[in-house]
């Protein structure tokens, strides 16, 4: 497998641990009442899979995005040193007549 696709798959799985994680502190702090209305639905297994996946899908999908913008970048196409301006950056000076 390639590292890349390891790299984005074990922060994939570290969303999605982090989401059942969320879940669960949720059901256990029955926030907003979240496990007293699930307790008493017919469809709680659906209800509380349903929220985990898509909080999985949120979850791995900034936990992957993350770890790509913290990836060191050494790609030796930056700055040379000196500093000196670009031609379009360096300051034109104009003459300004004052009122006395």
């Amino acid at each position: 497998m390639p590292k890349l696709l390891q790299f984005l798959l074990v922060n994939a799985v570290i969303g999605f641990g982090v989401a059942g994680v969320f879940v669960a502190a949720l059901i256990a702090l029955d926030v907003g009442g979240f496990a007293t209305l699930t307790a008493r639905s017919d469809v709680a297994p659906m209800a509380v899979s349903v929220l985990t996946f898509f909080l999985g899908l949120t979850f791995a999908s900034a936990q992957m995005g993350i770890a790509v913008m913290m990836l060191p970048k050494d790609d030796g196409a930056g700055p040379r040193g000196g500093r000196r301006l670009p031609a379009e950056l360096t300051p034109a000076y104009a003459r300004v007549r004052v009122r006395r």
